[in-house]
């Protein structure tokens, strides 16, 4: 017997994939990129409902990528994550931050450029991201690679702090391009992102 009231709106079905609303699907923007450098997505809880959020299509488009949620993560699980076999570098700007206590980082080498690479990334907001190194000891011990020159932001349905700031998706795709001296290989993710926040941006004024 059916016991719910007739008041109460039905429950939309998920694509099982992108965990959105089958009629906001956003799969279709998937790239499909067989990067060489691993790359694991540390997502804090708050950015998985985002609708605005690209770290779901960012994991969807790379074939070897990992996406975790969490802001304080279990030890042994993200030290099983960092594991040996790969070198881990954290995505994230290289000065230290006095406010939260955290020192002056370890700069990347070029030379590792030669080793199997992991590319640790946080998607958060700025203050999000700050929190998570700050509650997880051992992605504060890993060195940093910070991005440099990159381009404008296309990230148009969300507001930057910072004008150099860039979305989740963008910053690993210039990340990627720089560790794997390859400018041209990421650019159908960017291009896949632009199809995202154009479908996204589409939404907002249907709802204006």
């Amino acid at each position: 017997m059916n016991t719910a009231s007739p008041t109460t709106p039905a429950r939309r079905a998920l694509c099982a994939a992108c965990l959105r609303p089958q009629q906001t699907c956003i799969c279709r923007w998937a790239a499909a990129l067989p990067n060489q450098v691993e790359v694991l997505i540390l997502q804090h809880p708050m950015e998985v409902a985002n609708a605005k959020g690209s770290a779901r299509l960012l994991h969807l488009s790379l074939e070897n990528s990992l996406l975790e949620v969490g802001e304080t993560f279990d030890a042994q699980r993200l030290q099983a994550l960092l594991s040996p076999e790969r070198r881990s570098v954290l995505l994230y700007p290289d000065t230290e931050d006095a406010s939260l206590g955290l020192a002056r980082p370890q700069p990347f080498d070029p030379i590792w450029l030669e080793e199997p690479l992991r590319l640790v990334v946080l998607d958060g907001t700025w203050r999000k991201s700050r929190k998570m190194l700050y509650l997880n000891p051992l992605l504060q011990a890993l060195p940093r690679l910070p991005l440099r020159d990159t381009p404008p932001s296309h990230y148009l349905i969300r507001k930057a702090h910072l004008p150099d700031q860039l979305s989740t998706l963008e910053a690993t795709a210039h990340a990627l391009a720089q560790l794997e001296n390859d400018i041209n290989k990421y650019q159908p993710l960017v291009a896949a992102f632009d199809g995202f926040v154009a479908q996204q941006a589409g939404y907002v004024r249907r709802s204006v």
